[in-house]
């Protein structure tokens, strides 16, 4: 079947998609008429009152069903977003109206900057998609950090190409229509009544069928889309902002887990225009190879059913067997899309207002060293409290087996108060006892499936965490001695930067330390040299 026959078949569905409701609407009209004009009896009065309640009840579900429709292709309000006009930003704006030229498309009446990895163009249609009206344009910041200029070019022209006339104007307008029954069906899913269900589960099945028999048509425009861009942007400008895309994403959530949100467990914020802007200092650190790392054993998210985007590698193939076009622009070393920006600070910082909940404005503003230095010294003592607690727990029993007063003493253990628990040099002379693997390891915390765990097994399992604990203890006591400092390591993890002769000899000293026989000798003297350097 050719692509029009293939449209043409889609955009038949669509119709019936809206029809539908109609039908069943005149349907039930002719059997409420039928019932008070020629079917109502004395007799069967309760029966035929309730037939005529449940096709009103009905008509309301469908009535409901063919507004969600009308109202599909409206263009929601975007209130996580930046609006920027051609006054704002006229490069930007100029990038976007010579994508719409040379697509032959109108420009977008809107644009929004947000803080995804993505690019789209959504337009207000009526009737499902077959009018269409305002055109709104979304631009992720992240995005334009780090494609170059050719490379965003290539992807603004590929979301004008959708709308472009390639094959027929049956395949754009099928595109439009896709987007309202997706809509449609996301309304439906979340149904609430029995009636809802009911004629929510007739609009699902026709949604479903629509969507799998218009799939090849929106795949077709996908790859379609891809050659208008190769055309005018450039093959390999195309095939580079594809291969860029994944591992933006993957970089974007690395710095939005790591960076962006690092002042969470202490109430925080990085400085003003940094939650999101931030990700330009880590594209900077991470050039070429150092960012595609991130994505090193990540698979790809599992597609929607409903996807139009065939697989990018895929989509990369086909391009690179386009023939090649002059360069656009040297895509290579073209400046990065964020150079479009006037005052590029100021937007991140706007945008920061519009991403944050309301509570955000509470929290204080730290800069990236002090939020570094603060949250590495609450992790820190995070690792080092179950192992402190372990051995005050240790300690206090033996004190108690050999001293009978011991337990009016000591009395129970203060565990919420940090001062009272063991120093570094306390847990080191209990390890130096052997009370590591005999019983302090018996008292950290465990999963109840490790409980079973005894001999080699338990203590491989418990081993990083008496490790962890030690470090904890090790980075708290070099901070407070001045001798580490915050590392924001962009092109790492962000942590402490310790003194040179503890980066090369600290995990082989803590590795003695836990080892089945504990040797805290290389432990104690690098940490009698710290002191005397302190001093």
């Amino acid at each position: 079947m050719t692509f029009r026959l293939r449209a043409a078949r889609a955009l038949v569905l669509l119709v019936g998609f809206y029809l539908m409701g109609a039908a069943l609407l005149m349907a039930m009209a002719v059997l409420d008429w039928l019932l008070v004009t020629r079917l109502l009896t004395a007799r069967a009065a309760w029966l035929e009152g309730m037939v005529l309640t449940v096709t009103v009840l009905l008509a309301a579900a469908i009535l409901r069903g063919m507004l969600v429709f009308s109202r599909a292709g409206r263009l929601a309000p975007v209130p996580h977003a930046v609006a920027v006009t051609p006054q704002d930003q006229p490069e930007l704006w100029e990038q976007v109206r010579a994508a719409a030229e040379m697509t032959g498309e109108r420009p977008p009446n809107e644009l929004y900057l947000t803080a995804e990895v993505n690019a789209g163009v959504a337009e207000q249609s009526r009737l499902l998609g077959l009018l269409p009206g305002r055109r709104r344009m979304i631009l992720g910041l992240p995005l334009l950090a780090g494609l170059t200029v050719p490379q965003l070019r290539a992807v603004l022209i590929h979301e004008f190409g959708h709308y472009a006339n390639l094959d027929t104007r049956l395949g754009s307008l099928t595109m439009r229509g896709r987007r309202a029954v997706l809509h449609t069906v996301e309304v439906f899913s979340r149904g609430s009544t029995p009636l809802h269900h009911t004629i929510g589960a007739l609009y699902l099945g026709y949604a479903r069928m629509f969507l799998r028999t218009s799939q090849s048509v929106a795949r077709h425009q996908e790859l379609a889309a891809d050659q208008m861009a190769a055309r005018f942007a450039g093959r390999d400008e195309t095939a580079d902002a594809l291969r860029a895309l994944p591992v933006l994403d993957a970089a974007h959530t690395h710095y939005q887990q790591t960076y962006a949100e690092m002042g969470a467990p202490l109430g925080a914020l990085p400085p003003v225009g940094e939650v999101h802007g931030g990700f330009l200092r880590l594209l900077a650190a991470r050039p070429g190879e150092h960012l595609t790392v991130l994505t090193a054993g990540q698979r790809p998210a599992r597609p929607h059913p409903y996807d139009s985007h065939p697989p990018i590698a895929e989509r990369i193939a086909l391009i690179e067997k386009l023939p090649a076009h002059e360069r656009v622009g040297g895509s290579a070393d073209a400046p990065t899309s964020i150079t479009l920006l006037r005052g590029p600070g100021q937007v991140f910082a706007v945008l920061d207002t519009r991403t944050l909940p309301h509570e955000a404005t509470r929290l204080r503003r730290m800069s990236w060293d002090d939020l570094v230095m603060a949250r590495a010294l609450l992790d820190a003592e995070g690792w080092s409290r179950p192992l402190r607690l372990a051995v005050a727990r240790t300690l206090r029993s033996k004190a108690q087996g050999s001293d009978p007063t011991a337990p009016a003493l000591l009395g129970a253990p203060a565990e919420n108060d940090d001062a009272a628990l063991p120093g570094l040099e306390e847990v080191l002379d209990a390890f130096d006892r052997g009370l590591l693997w005999t019983a302090i390891a018996e008292r950290m915390p465990k999963p109840s499936q490790a409980a079973r765990l005894v001999g080699p097994s338990a203590r491989n399992f418990i081993r990083p965490k008496v490790f962890d604990g030690l470090a904890g203890m090790v980075h708290l006591r070099l901070a407070r001695a001045g001798l580490a400092t915050p590392d924001i390591a962009w092109s790492g993890r962000p942590g402490l930067a310790l003194p040179e002769e503890w980066e090369k000899a600290m995990d082989d000293a803590l590795d003695a330390a836990v080892a089945d026989t504990p040797d805290t000798v290389p432990l104690r003297a690098l940490l009698a040299g710290s002191d005397r350097i302190a001093v």
